[in-house]
């Protein structure tokens, strides 16, 4: 299987995210598995549209990078700025994220925006939402629904325009349930929520993003561009990925590293072989997807048979 070229709608690229301090390293989203495919067609559709939006996913599933995706199809002018909600400092945490005027505090005689003030114009992307405390949960609310941010010491509200994009590894709706988040917070980020699936149900991503990284990682460290044998190929769609893209990501740089052939190989992958029952479900599915008379006829035989000695 071979990458979409560059331009081809069902790859992102980030060549800008190489300049970010972000903890980003996966810079490619691929849409190719019907599920994102069907998950590209809400964000098209979601992105131009003046509302906040909830991205929810497992952790390295590159849901910042559909971030980053739904700022820059927005066309919004100003700068995508991102924040990690558990980064924030315990004691001024406030400040750092609405700002503060001069004379605040010890220590400012100037003033400062804040993560806030910096997305002015842009979109203000939070991470992991559900650790920003209560008490800054319910600021931040009524910045979003007045458009106007008070910063800390001062006399008067600036206005501001700010698009929210958050996202989440947990369910918001039992964190709130929890008393731990604001109700009405979550149902203001209910109006735009896309669900990122994690790796392990989006098969058909696995090789394309696998086929990126690879090159990527050829290109930096000036390395020959190997192939993709056959039975690596099924090992990385057979494996589960609880690491997601993150994870695949790892897996690529380190087999490329230790690969001395043309091709890489399963035994290059550091990857544990998948027992008999995910390998025969994998199978099943392959068979399934692929349809056609013959070999379903003989499927059902064959699960016939199983199910007689089963019984037996």
């Amino acid at each position: 299987m071979s990458l979409p070229p560059v331009g081809d709608p069902s790859l992102l690229i980030f060549p800008e995210a190489d300049k970010s301090p972000l903890s980003i390293r996966a810079k490619a989203l691929v849409f190719i598995d019907p599920r994102t495919r069907q998950l590209r067609e809400e964000v098209e559709r979601l992105a131009s549209l003046p509302v906040p939006i909830l991205i929810q996913g497992e952790t390295g599933t590159g849901k910042e990078l559909l971030a980053r995706h739904i700022h820059r199809s927005s066309e919004r002018p100003g700068l995508f700025v991102a924040l990690s909600c558990s980064g924030l400092s315990p004691n001024h945490g406030e400040a750092e994220l609405f700002g503060y005027a001069a004379g605040a505090h010890q220590g400012a005689p100037s003033s400062r925006a804040g993560w806030l003030g910096s997305a002015n114009g842009g979109t203000l992307y939070l991470d992991e939402i559900a650790d920003l405390p209560l008490a800054l949960q319910a600021q931040l609310l009524s910045v979003l629904e007045t458009g106007e941010a008070w910063r800390v010491g001062a006399t008067q509200p600036i206005p501001v325009d700010v698009r929210l994009v958050a996202a989440s590894s947990v369910d918001l709706w039992q964190v709130v349930k929890a008393g731990k988040f604001d109700e009405r917070l979550a149902h203001y980020l209910s109006d735009g929520r896309l669900q990122l699936p994690p790796l392990r149900e989006r098969v058909g991503d696995v090789l394309p993003l696998a086929e990126y990284f690879l090159g990527i990682y050829a290109q930096r460290l000036r390395l020959p561009l190997p192939g993709i044998s056959l039975a690596a190929q099924g090992l990385l769609e057979r494996h589960d990925w609880p690491g997601n893209t993150r994870e695949l990501e790892n897996v690529v740089h380190f087999a490329l590293l230790v690969c001395s052939a043309d091709e890489i190989d399963a035994e290059h992958l550091n990857l544990p072989t998948a027992p008999p029952l995910k390998r025969l479900e994998h199978a099943l599915e392959q068979l399934l997807d692929a349809g056609g008379a013959e070999p379903l006829a003989a499927l059902r035989e064959l699960l016939r048979r199983a199910e007689q000695r089963l019984a037996g």
